[in-house]
């Protein structure tokens, strides 16, 4: 099971994290949602649940429940800055199709 971020990814969760003062990395998920039928689900992580698993990468925990494990084992993320646009950007290798909005996904 692996789950990485980018030099540049990194960097962004570091800077978040020292801005709002509090938090222990960054917690990744899945929901079901859209016409793909999974979506992303990235928030601060302050705690690590019960059936959490934990990743470092870079100096940044990444923190994901159990239930999303599957979805995201192997998925590398960054951070991109897209003309006036900026927001992480999910390179998983388990994706077989994705919405033509991007913003849901099959596997």
């Amino acid at each position: 099971m692996a789950l990485t971020l980018t030099e540049t990814a990194a960097e962004r969760v570091h800077n978040f994290l020292a801005k709002r003062g509090k938090g222990i990395g960054l917690r990744l998920g899945v929901r079901t949602s859209g016409c793909s039928g999974f979506m992303y689900t990235v928030d601060y992580a302050d705690a690590v649940e019960a059936g959490d698993q934990v990743f470092e990468s870079r100096g940044v925990k990444l923190i994901v429940a159990a239930k999303s494990l599957a979805f995201l084992d192997g998925m590398e993320v960054d951070f991109v800055r897209e003309g006036l646009n900026e927001g992480f950007k999910f390179r998983n290798p388990n994706v077989k199709g994705a919405c033509g909005c991007g913003e849901s996904f099959s596997v």
